[in-house]
Formats: structure tokens, C-alpha cells, sequence
């Protein structure tokens, strides 16, 4: 069966743009992966965490902020297909020194 992820989200801290955002790229990047991705306001401020099925992969306290896209796809993917290339997403920014 495929899984679920639930954005859980603070609708007073005015995230429910973000979690939609958040909500459309895992839809279009996880398409034949995933049942649904659910919006959940929540009703602790502050709060902002992703489940799949049930289980916490990210909370906004605990990571200190928000992740970047490419770094939530890579988390998703991590439990959803770890098999899957995200193409240039998995790839890893150039430094300097490597030129």
C-alpha cells in the first residue's frame, strides 16, 4: 500500500502557503509513490512537522528552521523509495576548491 504524508502546520504562524508548496512538490516528484499528502492545521503554535503514515521525518523545532525543497524531497525519499534518483536534487552543490 503506499503511504500517506501528513504536513501538520501552524495556521496562526501563517504556514499554510509553505505547507502547500511543500505538499505540491512531494505530489509532483512522488507521483506514483504516494496515496495522498494531507494538510493538518495544527493547534499547538509553532508547530510544523511531516509524517509518513504516522511517523515524524521532520519537525521545524527539532531541524531549526525550514528545510530547503531539495532537502525534503531527499527525506521523503529516504522512506518512501530509497531506489529513486531525484535527478539533479541528489546531486551535490560545487565548491570552489573543485573547480
Amino acid at each position: 500500500m503506499k503511504p500517506t504524508i501528513t504536513i501538520e502546520y501552524c495556521p496562526r504562524c501563517n504556514w499554510l502557503l509553505r505547507s502547500a508548496y511543500m505538499a505540491q512538490e512531494l505530489l509532483t516528484t512522488f507521483a506514483d509513490d504516494l496515496k495522498a499528502v494531507t494538510l493538518q492545521p495544527s493547534e499547538v503554535n509553532g508547530d510544523f512537522h511531516i509524517s509518513v503514515n504516522d511517523k515524524k521525518i521532520f519537525d521545524r523545532k527539532d531541524y531549526g528552521g525550514f528545510p530547503e525543497i531539495k532537502e525534503l524531497k531527499q527525506m521523503v525519499r529516504d522512506v518512501v523509495s530509497p531506489g529513486k534518483s531525484l535527478g539533479h536534487a541528489d546531486t551535490k552543490p560545487h565548491h570552489i576548491d573543485d573547480i
